[in-house]
């Protein structure tokens, strides 16, 4: 099936049709090259993939979630969760095996089921740009994380040319969507001199529940709290959010000096495969950059800080009531502080040497105040987490050397001390005495030495191929969920859930870093200019040693309910594991004329095997064979997209989870934007326009409605299913 896609994928891109560049210069046209946008930015100086501010717009239409932007760029994929905290996954490897910056920032999830991502932390009309590093990243941009590297940017500073000039523009944006009656505003301004630049960017974004496609009811319990719910509303999927940022910025010959301040608050949000719902997420984030350009190089320093507070309990489509307890309130307190410092020497014109240095100093604490009168609650705090420190300190080398015009190589070495620690815990009651005895009689201080490198070659023969080559040895050590979760009490372990499966789990003080061997090839076929078509195709292979999995809990209060079929009890363990897939990218200009505009076809097939090598079981949250085609077309100020998504069966599914498989699904999206004398733009788009009722892949278990308390409380067996038809307008308007 593979060969047979990437088969069709290449004859597409080898099309002998008319290119749209030389259908501009039969008509004469100038300036062709401004308003088209079907060409991806494929490839960053340093192999990764970029989309720029022109490529987002048409997304921010149709999404509240950041990670959503990433949809359809090779190897990428989305973890079912939150309508704005879905988490990204870069060839079968996500959540924390994945480095996020947003804006410099490495943040962390403050949350027992993670439901605060980094890209929740900022709107989808606040994102400048993206870069996405799959598999092996440059040591310089990739320390503890072993499948990739994800950095986001907010808008730059602008500074006006002239000590007499002032520079002031802006946009006001809103949007609909039918589907869960989203709505929400945004607002950018900026303002400067030559010197001083000053930009505010804030959004706000609410919806209800979504509906699931045509024939797909939502299986489940009535929310007792609320009444019934519509058979095909998908429960749990409500949002409220806003986001605040604001940038001050000072240039001065060779410097900048960047001050960027955020808030964010999120009052409400759903999660249809978690027990738990978020009641509240406030984060104040501060981010000091300075940049320097001098004869010899560069050198950046960056400073961030920031704090999350968040809450958790049922929401109204989960609400239940265990004896006389009010529901189970739970919080979290994250404080995130780092410091980085990288230089950029020129040895030569043809060779750069990169170093820095990097502290990150993580705090969290993960309590459960008592509710109500009984023993399973009350009377005491559940200490889940207290004082937890996660600190890394990390030093790299790097060298980029250009030895002919035909061969550039990257080669680096990272090393990075994790040190973590944790206090002693407790539990409501009596109940959880024995657990909690054991964990405060073991050292809780653990110190983790990992060191990477890679190696990366890019090998251009001719105007026509690049090839790309890539080894590169990568280290994570585990979280404090993983490590420092305790209690094999069944409540309490369903409560520590980061995979959205439904099952409990409980941390391992005896984790190993996990750690990664990748090798990777790229080869990229492309016309001479790079403008009419292309093709690339990318193996690669990655084995996994330590890799953090799942294994049954065997204590003697969890072991009893783990029959099949229904929801486990699993302990973090460590195994072997291998991963190994292929993205395909291909594109073609296929021409136009004058009065119909012009066309260009684009499609991207992704295919990635996981597999645990100690227990032969198929890793946990992979996705299918899956392909996107789109038709794209252009007019004067007017855009046009059709596309076309297809996802394969789900049946390599985790058994030690109890993973549900999926059916394979169709779906046809229709967007469309205009943009009139440059300033006001219009983006119409319809969503799954079939209405087809679906799975996803991997939104986990569907836990968005009824009793949650205990496992006979949710169904087992019942997927999150997608969102049915949803017709989007966004207007915006640039001053």
């Amino acid at each position: 099936m593979v060969s047979r896609t990437v088969a069709a994928i290449a004859a597409l891109a080898l099309n002998s049709a008319p290119t749209l560049q030389a259908a501009a210069e039969e008509r004469g046209d100038e300036g062709l090259s401004e308003v088209v946008v079907t060409a991806p930015s494929w490839k960053s100086a340093r192999g990764g993939t970029v989309l720029n501010s022109e490529e987002l717009a048409p997304a921010r239409a149709t999404t509240s979630d950041s990670a959503a932007l990433l949809r359809g760029l090779p190897g990428v994929s989305l973890y079912g969760a939150g309508g704005v905290s879905s988490l990204p996954a870069i060839r079968g490897l996500g959540d924390d095996r994945l480095r996020i910056k947003v804006d410099g920032m490495e943040l962390v999830s403050a949350c027992g089921n993670h439901m605060n991502p980094p890209l929740s932390y900022i709107d989808p009309t606040a994102v400048e740009n993206i870069e996405v590093l799959a598999g092996i990243a440059p040591v310089s941009e990739g320390g503890d994380s072993i499948g990739g590297t994800i950095l986001v940017n907010s808008t730059e500073p602008e500074f006006a040319a002239g000590a007499d000039q002032v520079i002031g523009r802006g946009e006001l944006g809103s949007f609909y969507r039918s589907n869960g009656d989203a709505t929400g505003a945004n607002l950018f301004v900026t303002l400067a001199n030559d010197t001083l630049s000053l930009r505010y960017n804030g959004a706000y974004a609410t919806a209800n529940n979504y509906k699931a496609g045509d024939d797909f009811k939502a299986a489940g319990p009535a929310a007792p709290g609320r009444g019934s719910l519509a058979a095909d509303e998908v429960g749990s999927t409500y949002y409220e959010t806003q986001n605040h940022k604001l940038g001050l910025a000072l240039q001065r010959e060779n410097h900048l000096v960047d001050l960027l301040l955020g808030y964010q608050h999120i009052p409400d949000q759903g999660f249809p495969n978690q027990r738990m719902d978020m009641l509240d997420n406030t984060s104040t984030q501060v981010v000091l950059r300075h940049r320097a350009e001098f004869g010899w190089g560069s050198v950046q320093t960056r400073l961030f800080s920031e704090e999350t507070k968040h809450k958790m309990n049922f929401g109204e489509d989960k609400q239940y009531f265990y004896g006389d307890a009010p529901g189970m309130p739970m919080k979290t307190k994250g404080r995130n502080n780092g410091v980085a410092v990288n230089a950029d020497y020129r040895l030569s014109d043809s060779d750069v040497l990169r170093a820095g240095a990097e502290i990150q100093l993580y705090q969290l604490d993960d309590w459960w105040p008592a509710s109500g009168t009984g023993m399973m609650m009350a009377p005491d705090t559940f200490w889940n987490i207290r004082d937890g420190q996660r600190d890394r300190y990390a030093t790299f080398a790097e060298w980029q050397a250009n030895w002919t015009p035909q061969w550039m190589t990257v080669a680096g070495v990272r090393y990075e001390s994790v040190r973590m620690d944790t206090d002693d815990v407790q539990g409501y009651s009596p109940m959880y005495q024995a657990d909690a005895t054991a964990f405060n009689a073991q050292d809780h201080s653990i110190n983790d030495d990992n060191v990477d490198a890679s190696f990366q070659a890019r090998y251009t023969p001719s105007a026509e191929w690049t090839w790309e080559f890539g080894l590169a040895r990568k280290s994570r050590s585990p979280n404090l969920y993983e490590r420092y979760t305790w209690s094999t009490v069944g409540m309490a372990m369903r409560m520590v859930n980061l995979a959205g499966d439904g099952n409990g789990y409980v941390g391992n003080l005896d984790l190993k870093p996990e750690t990664a061997d990748t090798v990777s090839v790229s080869m990229d076929w492309h016309d001479p200019e790079q403008q009419r078509w292309r093709l690339s195709v990318s193996p690669y292979l990655t084995y996994v040693d330590n890799y953090i999995d799942a294994a049954l809990c065997t204590t003697m209060m969890c072991n009893t309910s783990n029959e099949l079929p229904g929801f486990r009890y699993l302990r973090f363990d460590n195994a072997k594991a291998r991963l190994y897939g292929v993205d395909v990218a291909a594109s073609r200009r296929l021409g136009g004329t004058g009065a119909l505009g012009d066309f260009a076809l684009r499609a991207v097939v992704n295919y990635v095997n996981g597999e645990n090598r100690d227990s032969n079981d198929n890793l946990y949250n992979i996705m299918p064979l899956n392909t996107a085609i789109t038709l794209e077309h252009v007019r004067d100020a007017w855009s046009n997209t059709l596309e076309w998504q297809w996802v394969g069966d789900k049946d390599d599914t985790s058994e030690v989870r109890n993973e549900v498989p999926t059916s394979d699904y169709a779906l046809l999206n229709l967007r469309s934007s205009y943009t009139w004398r440059g300033s006001l733009r219009l983006d119409l788009a319809v969503e799954n326009a079939l209405d087809r009722g679906y799975s996803l892949p991997l939104g986990g278990a569907y836990t968005g409605q009824g009793q949650t308390m205990s496992p006979g409380g949710v169904p087992w067996g019942v997927t999150v299913p997608g969102m049915g038809r949803s017709v989007n307008v966004g207007l915006s308007y640039s001053f």
